[in-house]
C-alpha cells in the first residue's frame, strides 16, 4: 500500500479522501486477484489519457534527432561540400563517423536512464544534441564538421533505445507495437519536413555571413534546444508517478503491466544484464536490425542524392524526396496498429521485407526515371515498418525489464553500426545508378527477410514446445498460481509460462 501514497505533504493535499479509498479498494482487489479491475471501456480511455500525454511528445523528440542526424544530405544539396573543400569519400567519411559514438552510447545511456529518471537523462542528451547540432553550423572546415558529428552521435545515441524501455513501462506488450510505430513515424516524418524545411532555410545563404546550409544546422539545433528546456517538466517518469493519473488509474496501470509481464523481476541487476549478452535470440535479432537500419540510414541520408541523379534539378530533389516519407509514415503507422491487433511481429517483418525489396530491385534493374521514383516509394514503405516493429518483436520477447533495457540497447546499437555501412553505399563514383549501393541493400534486405522467417518458425515451434510440456504436468497458463509465477521470476523469458510473440 505504501508504493502508492503521495511522496510529499504537498502532493498528499491535493488527493481527497475519497479518492483514496477508492484507491483501497482496488489496489487490495489487484493485489488480491492480481487482475485489472477496468471494464473494456474505460481500459480505452485510460490508454487514450497515456497515449496523449506520452506519444506526441515523444515523438516530437524523434522527429528533432532524426532531422539532425539525416540533415547532412539537405546541407550537401546546399553546397556544404564545396565551401568546406570535400572530395572524394570526404562526405561519406563525415557520414560514417557518427554512428560508432551513436552506439557506443546506446547501452550505458540506457543504464544511466533505468538508475536516474527518464525526464532528466532525455532532457540531458536532447541539450546536448541540440548544441552539438548548433555548432556544426560554425565549423568552416572539415575537420570540425567530424568532430560536430562524432560529438552528435555521442549525444543522440541514447534517444531511441531509452525510448522504446521506457514505452515498455507504460504499456502491455501488444500495445507497444502500435505506440513505437507512432513514435518512429516521426522519423518519415522529418524526412518530409526536412527536404521541405532545407528548401526553405538555403534561401537564406548570406545572411549573418553564412552559407544556406550552415544555417539548416544552427535553426534545427536551436529548436531542439528550445524543446529540451521544456522536456523536464513534460515527460513523466513512470506510471507510479505520473500527474495526469488518478490513484485509482495508477493501480490500474500497475496490475495490467503485472498480468502482462507475469510476475517477473524488474528490479536493477547485474545478473540480468549478463543474461541479455548470453542470449542467442537477441544476437540474431540483431542482425535482421542492421540488415534493415544499412538501407535505413542510406535511404534518409542518400534520398536527395539518389533523386537528382535520376536527371533533377537540386531543388526539385528536395521537394520529390518529401512524397516517399509520406507513405512510408503511413506504413509504419498501419503496419504497427495491425501488428498489435493480431498480437504477432514476424508476418509484417517479412512482408515489409519483401516490399522493399522490390522497392530496390526497380531502382537496380531500369534505366527508366519514373520506375525508380516508384522504386523510392516501395522502398521507404518496406524499410521504415520495419524498425519499430523489430524492436517491439524483440522487446516483447525479453522477460525482465533490466533484460529488456539491455536487450533492446544491444539490438538498437548493433543496428545503428548499419550507419557506417551506410555511409559508404551511395559513392560519388557510381553516379547516377549507383548499381553497387542498391545491390548491397538488395544484400542486406534478404538477410534480414531470411532471419525472421528463421526467427519466427523457431518462436512458433517454442510456444508449442512449452505448451506441450505444460500438458504433461496437468497445468494451463490461467491454472499457473502467483506463487508458481514468483519461483521463476528471475528466468525471465526461459520461465515455463513466458509464451513468446511470434
Amino acid at each position: 500500500m505504501s508504493d502508492f501514497k503521495p511522496k510529499s505533504s504537498q502532493e498528499a493535499s491535493t488527493i481527497s479522501v475519497s479518492e483514496k479509498a477508492t484507491a483501497d479498494v482496488y489496489e487490495k482487489r489487484a493485489s488480491d486477484d492480481h487482475l485489472p479491475t477496468f471494464d473494456e471501456a474505460r481500459t480505452k480511455r485510460l490508454l487514450r489519457k497515456m497515449d496523449w500525454n506520452i506519444v506526441p511528445f515523444l515523438s516530437l523528440l524523434y522527429l528533432l534527432s532524426f532531422l539532425d542526424r539525416t540533415n547532412i544530405g539537405n546541407a550537401r544539396l546546399a553546397g556544404l561540400e564545396g565551401d568546406l573543400g570535400m572530395k572524394g569519400l570526404d562526405y561519406n567519411v563525415a557520414l560514417a563517423v557518427f554512428f560508432p559514438w551513436y552506439v557506443a552510447a546506446e547501452i550505458p545511456s540506457n543504464i544511466m536512464m533505468k538508475r536516474t529518471s527518464p525526464s532528466l537523462w532525455l532532457c540531458i542528451i536532447m541539450m546536448a544534441w541540440g548544441l552539438c547540432m548548433t555548432l556544426m553550423g560554425l565549423v568552416t572546415n572539415y575537420t570540425g564538421l567530424l568532430i560536430a558529428r562524432m560529438a552528435l552521435g555521442l549525444a543522440e545515441g541514447g534517444l531511441f533505445p531509452g525510448v522504446t524501455w521506457y514505452i515498455t513501462l507504460w504499456y502491455r506488450r501488444h500495445e507497444c507495437g502500435l505506440r513505437m510505430a507512432i513514435f518512429f513515424s516521426a522519423a518519415t516524418l522529418a524526412g518530409a519536413f526536412g527536404g521541405l524545411l532545407a528548401r526553405g532555410i538555403s534561401e537564406m545563404k548570406g545572411i549573418g555571413g553564412k552559407p544556406g546550409w550552415s544555417w539548416i544546422f544552427i535553426l534545427e539545433g536551436i529548436a531542439t534546444i528550445v524543446v529540451a528546456f521544456f522536456a523536464r517538466w513534460i515527460i513523466n517518469d513512470s506510471p507510479e508517478t505520473a500527474k495526469f493519473f488518478t490513484e485509482e488509474e495508477r493501480v490500474e496501470v500497475r496490475a495490467r503491466l503485472k498480468l502482462d509481464r507475469t510476475s517477473l523481476a524488474d528490479e536493477y541487476h547485474i545478473k540480468y544484464f549478463y543474461a541479455a549478452i548470453r542470449d542467442w535470440k537477441i544476437y540474431v535479432h540483431m542482425l535482421i536490425t542492421i540488415g534493415i537500419y544499412t538501407p535505413l540510414y542510406s535511404i534518409s541520408l542518400f534520398l536527395p542524392t539518389i533523386v537528382k541523379n535520376m536527371g533533377y534539378s537540386n531543388n526539385e530533389a528536395q521537394l520529390l524526396s518529401v512524397p516517399p516519407y509520406v507513405l512510408g509514415c503511413i506504413a509504419t503507422i498501419s503496419g504497427g496498429y495491425w501488428a498489435d491487433r493480431t498480437k504477432k511481429r514476424g508476418p509484417f517483418m517479412i512482408f515489409f521485407c519483401c516490399v522493399a525489396l522490390l522497392g530496390f530491385i526497380l531502382l537496380i534493374s531500369t534505366h527508366n526515371p519514373h520506375a525508380q521514383y516508384v522504386g523510392t516509394f516501395l522502398a521507404v514503405s518496406g524499410i521504415y515498418p520495419n524498425v519499430p516493429l523489430g524492436v517491439a518483436w524483440n522487446g516483447n520477447n525479453i522477460g525482465g525489464a533490466t533484460k529488456r533495457a539491455v536487450g533492446i540497447a544491444m539490438h538498437v546499437g548493433f543496428g545503428n553500426l548499419g550507419g557506417v555501412i551506410s555511409g559508404f553505399t551511395f559513392r560519388a563514383t557510381d553516379a547516377p545508378r549507383y548499381f553497387t549501393g542498391h545491390g548491397i541493400l538488395i544484400g542486406t534486405v534478404s538477410m534480414s527477410l531470411t532471419l525472421s522467417v528463421l526467427m519466427h518458425l523457431y518462436l512458433v515451434r517454442e510456444n508449442k514446445r512449452r505448451d506441450a510440456e505444460m500438458a504433461t504436468k496437468g497445468l494451463t497458463l490461467d491454472s499457473y498460481t502467483e506463487d508458481m509465477k514468483t519461483s521463476e521470476r528471475e528466468k525471465g523469458d526461459y520461465a515455463t509460462f513466458f509464451r513468446y510473440t511470434v
